[in-house]
């Protein structure tokens, strides 16, 4: 050996064994803790719904860590604010994996905001768990869909409003933000009316922009559209704040839900806080999850949240406290994370992802959230709420079950022959 290795190697030792006497690791680092990336807008227009996924994200982090972690390591949560910013989601995600080195990311709300992620995550190997309800028409390796596929919310809410109880409509409004989800899912849906025999003149098509905050002349248009003499529903895949002017235009011209109801699919618990829900009463939306849901695994996720909430002086939750669908979602991927981590032994992503396959998890919607074998998404149940005057919601309907999910619809014609579970890469 080379003299000077042979004291280079005797001083490392001697420096080793004096941070030993000292009580601490010689090869303490950022190894000791295993990190996640949690990657939702934290300003912008879509703040209003993903915050809560944040915070909901670190009361799940801190619920793991105080049982131990995970393979006998802490969580260490990295928190990044893509300011609702799609190219940003990107260029956040790849800092997330690249740089920060996280095992996992949890995030995105807006179909645009995952497309722009998707890429990054593909590219690198990563691994992103994403909450919210969306178009399906993806399946991805590297992506875990934890929010409903359109056969898990948007088809079910229609024959809904088509049935009896739901009140038969017989013409549609599709009314939403323009982007990928809200076309999307109204091109399956049109679809789908067409084959109940819906005809095109009985549907009217809308879009708005992000941020959209004037909908005046939009309802006075509902409002002619549902006077021509059949029984009318809106189905609203208005994202973000907009929702907040929508709702209560809703309220300034009168449109009642006895008169023309609105079955919402991004509209929860947290959207209709800032708004005065008495005019609303009846409306509709469609989750797998509600606040108002009775049962103990509901009421102990809910103790928790307010608590955690309080504790942290969350603003806008201190005081009223609120749960939701997104934030259901949010905590199932995350637990479900963490059981396919130790499961596997490890944090690589494709031990995670063989691991991930079946995995199950007591949900608070209280039933049991399983994960398909193959597809990446859940199997999960679907409720139909109706607008209170608190702004909560009572479920007028259910399915019996969990409903397995198609992330490629039947009534796309292009989607047939696609495999029901993702590519290898």
């Amino acid at each position: 050996m080379n003299p000077s290795r042979r004291h280079a190697g005797k001083s490392l030792t001697a420096i080793a064994i004096g941070i030993a006497a000292l009580g601490l690791s010689p090869f303490a680092n950022a190894a000791d803790t295993i990190k996640v990336g949690i990657l939702h807008s934290l300003s912008g227009t879509m703040a209003i719904s993903e915050t809560v996924l944040k915070d909901v994200a670190l009361m799940t982090i801190d619920e793991i860590n105080a049982k131990g972690g995970v393979l006998g390591k802490q969580l260490e949560p990295v928190v990044v604010d893509p300011a609702s910013n799609w190219p940003l989601f990107a260029e956040k995600a790849r800092q997330l994996i690249s740089k920060d080195k996280v095992a996992v990311i949890f995030g995105c709300w807006t179909s645009v905001s995952r497309k722009s992620v998707l890429p990054v995550v593909e590219e690198l190997n990563g691994l992103l768990f994403y909450p919210v309800q969306y178009e399906g028409e993806e399946l991805s390796k590297n992506v875990f869909y934890t929010g409903a596929a359109p056969n898990q919310q948007a088809i079910p809410a229609v024959e809904y409003l088509m049935s009896k109880d739901g009140g038969s409509a017989k013409r549609f409004v599709l009314l939403g933000t323009d982007y990928v989800y809200p076309r999307t899912t109204n091109k399956i849906l049109r679809s789908f009316l067409h084959s109940k025999g819906v005809k095109d003149e009985d549907i009217m098509e809308e879009y708005t922009p992000f941020g959209h905050s004037d909908y005046q002349s939009i309802i006075a248009k509902i409002k002619k559209f549902s006077s021509e003499g059949k029984k009318t529903a809106v189905i609203s895949t208005i994202n973000g704040d907009s929702n907040v002017p929508f709702y209560k235009e809703l309220g300034n011209q009168g449109l009642k839900a006895t008169d023309v109801p609105v079955v919402a699919f991004s509209v929860g618990e947290e959207e209709l806080r800032g708004v005065d829900t008495k005019p609303l009463v009846g409306d509709l939306a469609a989750w797998n999850y509600f606040m108002s849901i009775k049962n103990p695994t509901n009421a102990a996720f809910i103790k928790e949240w307010t608590a955690y909430a309080k504790a942290k002086k969350l603003p806008g939750q201190m005081d009223k406290p609120l749960t939701n669908d997104p934030m259901e979602a949010t905590y199932i991927g995350i637990h479900m994370w963490a059981q396919a981590v130790k499961k596997a032994g490890s944090t690589d992503t494709d031990k995670v992802i063989a691991a991930m396959a079946g995995q199950t998890f007591a949900a608070p919607s209280g039933f049991t959230a399983t994960m398909d074998l193959k597809n990446h998404h859940l199997h999960k149940p679907v409720f139909i709420g109706e607008i209170r005057a608190d702004g909560q919601f009572n479920v007028v309907w259910k399915t019996p079950g969990p409903i397995k999910a198609q992330p490629w619809s039947p009534y796309i014609p292009e989607d047939k022959g696609k495999k029901d579970e993702p590519e290898k890469k």
